[in-house]
């Protein structure tokens, strides 16, 4: 445990190059005799009697107070102060006196001597030696020349160009070698191997939560040996920075009773090294093997889950192209329904323009029919004949040659008056010469109504044409003049249809 220490004034020097210097432990050991409780669960409060400690001696000040013992009869506590000065007043003001504590009516009487330190003496070290039975005093390790210390800082024995937290085999023969020659120094926390030889764990923790480690310093003759015990005897190690600051820490020193620095020890730790660094090797090399052997397994896994990646990946892009072939095979559907919808929608459309036109060409054929109806029978058959070449050429080529069949049709109109004209001539001259050669009335009766059937047929034939050429022009030109015109050559034609139907009468 370490401790800020502000009075340096009794510090002897150790090693000025680490700033390290010893310093007496001035610590007193106070008694405190506690009285028979009699009341059923009420107690005494250590830190209530630590208090009034700390008051009784004041002015001076424990740098430390710490419970080392308890008990039903007593309480004992270890206080350190500042110097050997500190003690002495420290005893006058404690040795003797008692307290008295709030809600007790007994005091408690209190007793105070000097610490008296835990440390070996030459004749402990002497009769170790000398009834060892192992031990022989001329081999080297063997004999009281070999110091243990415990809870030495780290950092304190540590080389500037190193780590703060690991200590130096030189600083630690430089710091003692103040004392006589060394022979040999040894730090197990430096040695790697060394827990797994003897199952310790040499690095260990203060209280004040520095890294602390344990060593062994040899000297080459018993009078160092002897010097080092003596200075250290009765003192602590403190470290002084280079902004003044000092701390100090216990350090534990026993003499080596296990032969740690002698030559068979020596010996005997550099062959467990050995097997051990070849055992290290060897778990090295299975290490290795193990390494290589995941690196193996882990590289094959990766393949796999790159191949599983890559299958996904492909299964993912199948599904994908299926899924845009399906759409597009949607789409093309959607696409060929469309245009087989309208190729059905063009194709009633010509269906009804050829309807259209086929009912015009039936009313023109028609028209046609009557009018050959009234010429020879020859000549009838050889123009309809040739009607019908035409009506076929037409058909083929209907689009193109609509305006001319329009105008065909107002042509064959025209002849077709022509030709009524003719025939109402023709009819009046052979009526006139009937008349005249027939003296059987019946027979001419029944010639003129023969006559008047045919006019008659001609007539509906000739209203039919005429009422389509009208429908036409009314749609061409859409015009109020047009239909005047219409209006008036429709009742033109229904006094000649009047006259006739006259005329059929009275003949």
């Amino acid at each position: 445990m370490t401790s800020v220490v502000s009075d340096t004034a009794e510090a002897v020097d150790l090693c000025p190059e680490f700033s390290l210097y010893l310093k007496h432990i001035s610590r007193v050991t106070v008694s405190v005799a506690l009285p028979h409780l009699k009341t059923p669960g009420k107690s005494i409060s250590n830190w209530e009697v630590m208090e009034r400690l700390k008051a009784m001696v004041h002015p001076e000040q424990f740098s430390s107070l710490r419970i080392s013992k308890s008990s039903m009869d007593f309480l004992r506590f270890e206080g350190e102060v500042e110097n050997r000065s500190a003690v002495k007043r420290s005893l006058a003001k404690l040795e003797g006196k008692s307290i008295k504590l709030s809600g007790f009516t007994d005091v408690l009487k209190i007793r105070a001597v000097a610490h008296k330190a835990d440390f070996p003496t030459r004749h402990d070290w002497d009769s170790f030696f000398r009834d060892a039975r192992d031990m022989n005093e001329t081999v080297p390790g063997e004999r009281p020349d070999t110091i243990h210390l415990e809870g030495l800082p780290c950092k304190w024995f540590s080389v500037k160009d190193g780590a703060p937290d690991r200590p130096s085999e030189a600083a630690l023969r430089t710091v003692f070698q103040r004392f006589g020659k060394i022979r040999n120094v040894d730090i197990p926390m430096l040695d790697p191997y060394r827990e797994e030889m003897t199952g310790k764990n040499f690095n260990t923790f203060s209280f004040g939560g520095h890294l602390n480690f344990e060593g062994f310093v040899q000297y080459q003759d018993h009078t160092g040996f002897v010097r080092a015990m003596d200075s250290l005897r009765g003192m602590k190690l403190m470290f002084k920075g280079d902004d003044g600051k000092a701390v100090a820490c216990s350090v534990k020193v026993t003499f080596d009773t296990t032969k740690h620095l002698s030559d068979s020890s020596l010996k005997k730790r550099q062959q467990e090294r050995l097997k051990l660094q070849e055992l290290e090797k060897q778990r090295e090399e299975q290490k290795r093997r193990e390494k290589e052997e995941e690196e193996r397994r882990k590289q094959e896994e990766r393949k796999q889950r790159e191949q599983e990646e890559e299958e996904k990946e492909r299964r993912r892009e199948e599904k994908l192209r299926k899924r845009e072939q399906k759409l597009k095979e949607k789409e093309e559907k959607k696409t060929q329904k469309k245009l087989k919808k309208q190729q059905e929608e063009e194709q009633k459309k010509l269906q009804l323009k050829i309807s259209t036109e086929e009912r015009k060409l039936l009313l023109a054929q028609r028209n046609l029919e009557s009018i050959r109806l009234i010429a020879e029978l020859l000549s009838r058959a050889k123009r309809l004949k040739q009607q019908q070449q035409q009506e076929r050429r037409r058909l083929e080529e209907r689009r193109q040659l609509q305006e001319d069949e329009l105008r065909r049709v107002e042509a064959e109109k025209q002849r077709t008056l022509e030709l009524q004209r003719r025939e109402r001539q023709l009819r009046d001259k052979l009526l006139g010469n009937l008349l005249k050669k027939s003296t059987n009335t019946d027979d001419v009766h029944l010639d003129l109504q023969i006559c008047a059937a045919q006019n008659q047929h001609q007539r509906r034939h000739a209203s039919a044409a005429t009422k389509q050429q009208k429908r036409r022009e009314s749609e061409a030109d859409g015009g109020r003049r047009s239909r005047r015109r219409s209006r008036r050559r429709s009742q033109s034609r229904s006094r000649s249809r009047r006259r006739s139907r006259h005329r059929s009468r009275r003949y």
